[in-house]
């Protein structure tokens, strides 16, 4: 098991941009990649991950406003694979996100071997 506590991440809204007719990961991704790769560090969360997955994930609003729950997952996965927390997320088999009865802006996950 690998626990680890993430920022609040950027929508799938924000995450990409077009650039020339290509898409990209926006400023906002590339910010976020690397606030979670400096968690990682300080959790010692890099576990490489090479065979199935479950992931848990619990999100703690910033705020109570309206969100859409499905928005944030592609940041925080493609954050987790670029930080070494596992080899590809295409290894997840059990996927789990959902709110946390409080706000703090930020997501908790928990990684464990199927």
């Amino acid at each position: 098991m690998n626990e680890l506590t993430l920022p609040w991440p950027p929508s799938v809204n924000t995450y990409w941009r077009t650039f020339q007719g290509r898409m990209i990961i926006s400023e906002k991704g590339r910010q976020y990649r690397k606030d979670v790769a400096d968690q990682v560090l300080i959790h010692r969360g890099s576990k490489n991950f090479a065979g199935k997955m479950r992931v848990e994930i619990q999100a703690f609003r910033p705020d109570n406003r309206r969100r859409d729950l499905d928005n944030l997952l592609k940041a925080i996965l493609d954050g987790c694979t670029h930080s070494g927390v596992w080899v590809d997320d295409s290894n997840i088999v059990d996927l789990r996100i959902y709110w946390a009865d409080t706000v703090g802006g930020m997501v908790k996950l928990k990684v464990s071997e199927v």
